[in-house]
């Protein structure tokens, strides 16, 4: 018996469209991490990426539960002596909400030039415009 091994055309990948509006912030990152990934087509191959295009919209309404609205930080460092800067939860999502999504779905996304590159498949807007329309996109429920 020979291994299977998917044969992916760039070109046949399907694009969804995901409203963030109201949608717990955690709940809806793994259900694109697996789209993202290819997890839920029979062909799923964990060393290829097999997963499909997604456009998030309106991702300046994002939930959390319980005090993690309050208590969740964001850091990043400058690279200078004392550059350690952090930001609240609220405070991320009012300057820049589209990077509170992609740092979920990235830290879902295998640490690896393939991650990288499934990352790469990810559009994320904070209102509810996008300019993907081209492509045909499938409204997708969480």
């Amino acid at each position: 018996m020979k291994t299977f091994i998917p044969k992916i055309d760039p070109n046949s990948r399907n694009w969804y469209v995901v409203d963030l509006k109201d949608a717990i912030l955690g709940r809806a990152a793994v259900q694109v991490a697996d789209i993202l990934r290819g997890k839920n087509k029979p062909i799923f191959t964990p060393h290829i990426d097999t997963g499909d295009h997604v456009v998030a919209v309106n991702a300046a309404g994002l939930k959390v539960t319980g005090n993690k609205r309050y208590q969740k930080t964001y850091t990043r460092y400058t690279g200078y002596p004392g550059g350690l800067r952090s930001r609240t939860f609220i405070e991320q999502l009012q300057k820049k909400p589209e990077d509170v999504f992609v740092k979920a779905v990235r830290g879902m996304l295998p640490k690896s030039r393939l991650g990288r590159k499934m990352l790469k498949k990810l559009h994320v807007y904070s209102g509810p415009q996008h300019p993907h329309r081209a492509q045909k996109p499938e409204k997708f429920e969480l």
